[in-house]
């Protein structure tokens, strides 16, 4: 059997997508033929492709010739953490934009249509929901325009059910609801302490509404802007290439209307720049662990 110890890169990672990191050039339904035969095994039990993994957690993987050949020992540089024939959800990095914003500058959709390109499943990518630069986490590309509106209008018309992680300057009241328009629109942003570190708290922050830069700007005005944020008063944050804002777990409608729920593990830096700041790396992640 090879067995795998789960690290902070894959902390509240779906199995079925550390089996497509270990595994990039499998078929789509590799992975889960796997499961469904009992050749892979967490903490020495059966699980499902949904279920979520947790630091420390084991999963072993029954040996033969064929897996041997698909297992790689360097994780693929596009993040996949779900996927189907549809659409895909990428693990954004903070700092890398979603489109090209100048000649030749590395983007999402162009890195993610180069890899498919590259792993035989070529295909155009439409953006169904954006983050900005800066932030980090979950965000869902469709593959073709026919799911693009297909998934477009689901989030025009009732949203995404999105939940953030924001590392903030100061302590704000342990939960609140900031509810102050935005381009004279009704906004609506709650929020609530998950810990404390040294002049800075990491919130759970979840947009009811969906305005341009709602959680940012809403943080701001309370006093308590992200950090990194320049433009909304959270400074610069030395090395970091962004700020300190991940979009964690994402709930959407498949078309066959089952519900599917994403979370994105927190990107190495964050994770750096909370210990930094007196936030450490195992509280962070059972915390983050009780919200998945």
């Amino acid at each position: 059997m090879l067995s795998y110890e789960i690290t902070p890169r894959d902390h509240c990672r779906r199995l079925e997508s550390f089996l497509r990191t270990l595994m990039p050039t499998a078929p789509s339904g590799y992975p889960r033929k796997l499961m469904k035969n009992g050749a892979v095994r967490l903490n020495g039990e059966v699980a499902t492709p949904d279920t979520l993994l947790s630091l420390h957690d084991t999963v072993t993987i029954k040996e033969s010739s064929t897996a041997s050949a698909l297992l790689t020992a360097t994780p693929p540089t596009l993040d996949i953490l779900f996927e189907d024939s549809r659409i895909t959800v990428i693990n954004k990095p903070p700092g890398l934009p979603m489109h090209r914003t100048a000649e030749l500058e590395e983007n999402l959709v162009d890195f993610g249509q180069f890899w498919m390109e590259w792993r035989g499943t070529p295909c155009k990518l439409y953006p169904v929901n954006r983050l900005d630069r800066g932030t980090s986490g979950a965000v869902i590309l469709a593959k073709s325009s026919s799911s693009a509106g297909i998934y477009g209008r689901q989030v025009k018309e009732t949203g995404l059910d999105k939940l953030y992680l924001a590392l903030v300057a100061g302590t704000p009241d342990s939960s609140g609801v900031i509810n102050e328009p935005l381009d004279e629109k009704e906004s609506e942003t709650r929020y609530r302490i998950l810990l404390t570190g040294e002049k800075c708290s990491l919130l759970a922050v979840t947009p009811v509404s969906g305005r341009m830069h709602q959680i940012r700007r809403h943080l701001e005005l309370i006093g308590h802007p992200v950090l990194g944020d320049k433009r909304y008063g959270g400074g610069e944050v030395a090395e970091y290439d962004g700020f300190a804002l991940h979009s964690f777990r994402t709930v959407l409608v498949r078309e066959d209307a089952e519900t599917l729920t994403v979370c994105a593990p927190v990107s190495t830096e964050m994770l750096t720049l909370c210990e930094q700041r007196g936030i450490g790396q195992d509280r962070l992640l059972e915390e983050v662990f009780r919200l998945a």
